[in-house]
């Protein structure tokens, strides 16, 4: 394979999962401007469940070699980030 193919499946890789990442990110801010989660553990447990199936993806992008540790790491830890924001502000509510 080819320098420039393997370059543009690993930006397509990163591009795939920012996209899945964002789908959630979208999740925890409609999440974080109703702030119905104490009355809703479902949509705390679909977050959950989204946020497997992303890790798993990452798993299988780095296990691929599309994708380093560190990138899969940086967009797990800022949707962890924003799930944290969201859990702080339903304790607050």
């Amino acid at each position: 394979m080819s320098t420039e193919m393997m370059t543009g499946d690993k930006e397509k890789a990163i591009a795939l999962l920012k996209s899945d990442a964002g789908k959630i990110q979208q999740l925890i801010e409609v999440q974080l401007e109703n702030l119905t989660m104490p009355q809703c553990p479902l949509y705390e447990e679909v977050l959950d469940t989204q946020m497997f199936g992303l890790s798993r993806e990452i798993d299988f992008a780095v296990r691929l070699g599309l994708v380093n540790v560190e990138n899969g790491k940086q967009i797990l830890g800022e949707l962890q980030r924003k799930l944290d924001d969201l859990h702080e502000a339903s304790v607050r509510k």
